[in-house]
């Protein structure tokens, strides 16, 4: 394996996560339907997909779908930081800087998976 194709998140409300990423992240959606919407990215694929249509798709006992994380490389984590607090985001943790680095900054999605925002250093 030389690299990650994609990373799938599977939420509860469809609606409202695409609201989230698309309007507080600032991602543009590239492909919506049957349950599944996808992000425009140059380097991978990121998609959510709702949870109450796992069944179909993994089977019908998938029980509750696990939290994750995606990171994102951006020029500058304190910009963000505060374009986040504007938005009345909250800040889990960060701006910090950290010992692999990367100065870093992490919030939650409305399902609580975790969105981290990386500076290289």
């Amino acid at each position: 394996m030389r690299r990650i194709d994609y990373v799938i998140s599977y939420v509860r409300s469809l609606e409202r996560s695409v609201a989230f990423y698309r309007d507080v992240i600032g991602m543009e959606v590239r492909i919506e339907g049957d349950g599944y919407v996808e992000f425009a990215m140059d380097n991978t694929k990121f998609a959510l997909f709702e949870r109450a249509r796992l069944p179909e798709l993994i089977g019908s006992n998938s029980g509750e779908a696990p939290c994750g994380e995606i990171g994102f490389i951006v020029d500058d984590v304190n910009a963000e930081s505060e374009r986040l607090r504007t938005a009345g985001v909250e800040i889990l943790t960060g701006p910090v800087d950290r010992p692999w680095r990367e100065r870093t900054l992490h919030i939650a999605d409305p399902d609580g998976n975790i969105v981290e925002y990386a500076q290289k250093l």
